[in-house]
């Protein structure tokens, strides 16, 4: 049951028709965001921790740590669920409200103290670092990706404007001429055109891809992939003996004479 449905989570996100598909235009856009927002998440991140170790002593650091651990859980939260807003993917169930218990009346910094999660805190805060070394990579490489492929395509468009404008021919010496390949101008923007539109096909196949990276760094399937539940053991019999069979036909009965006396009584 847990790998049908992390199965059926991965199809949920999985983009097809990568050009005319909305996600993958809406994830080129979270990407080009992702270098600011990681800048900004690292910086709120590692400033308030040392603020909040710098002013320990003071007492007022304490409580700070903690805030601070607070506001990493939800920056990590809120990537996660644009991350599956951007894909489409089904929010995970809300946790059930915890009944009230005896330490309702304890004050605030010990309800504080027994609600952080160590583990949980050092994870969020590598989450937070990855968050900024991706988007930088992840920006760099769709930037690269994308001007390959527009750059072939407005090579002809480009070359027509240099020659009528300035009279600079950018495709004398090229790769046709060195082959001594006597092919006309029409013959190669066709062939750049082409080799453009395959680039952009790549790039946002590669733009796709990148966004599954990110969807697996940042654990965003991990609400869906709780265990499932251990199969309850069978009950054992009653009686440590084996149970005799009883007929279901009464012409059965002849051939079984012990049996035709339990049935009887």
């Amino acid at each position: 049951m847990k790998a049908v449905e992390a199965t059926n989570v991965a199809k949920a996100g999985k983009v097809n028709w990568a050009l005319f598909n909305p996600k993958t235009y809406a994830t080129m856009l979270y990407l080009l965001l992702a270098l600011p927002l990681g800048i900004i998440y690292f910086t709120l991140a590692i400033t308030g921790l040392a603020i909040s170790i710098a002013l320990t002593p003071v007492f007022i650091g304490i409580p700070m740590f903690f805030g601070m651990a607070k506001l990493i859980n939800g920056i990590v939260s809120f990537e996660q669920g644009l991350i599956r807003h951007i894909l489409g993917l089904p929010v995970p169930p809300a946790a059930a409200p915890k009944q009230p218990s005896a330490e309702a009346g304890t004050n605030w910094f010990m309800r504080m103290v027994k609600g952080f999660d160590g583990e949980l805190f050092f994870r969020n805060l590598m989450l937070v670092v990855l968050r900024l070394v991706t988007g930088i990579v992840f920006f760099a490489v769709m930037i690269v990706a994308l001007a390959l492929g527009i750059g072939f395509i407005a090579l002809p468009v480009v070359h027509i404007v240099l020659m009528n404008e300035y009279q600079l021919d950018i495709l004398e010496n090229n790769l046709f001429t060195y082959f001594h390949l006597n092919w006309t101008y029409n013959q190669q923007y066709l062939l750049y055109v082409g080799v453009g539109l395959f680039l952009f096909w790549v790039a946002l196949r590669v733009v796709n891809g990148l966004m599954q990276v990110q969807r697996r760094i940042m654990y965003v399937d991990e609400a869906y992939l709780q265990p499932a539940p251990e199969p309850s053991a069978p009950a054992p019999a009653s009686h440590p003996f084996h149970t005799p069979v009883i007929p279901q036909f009464e012409d059965d009965l002849p051939e079984h004479p012990e049996t035709e006396k339990v049935w009887l009584a």
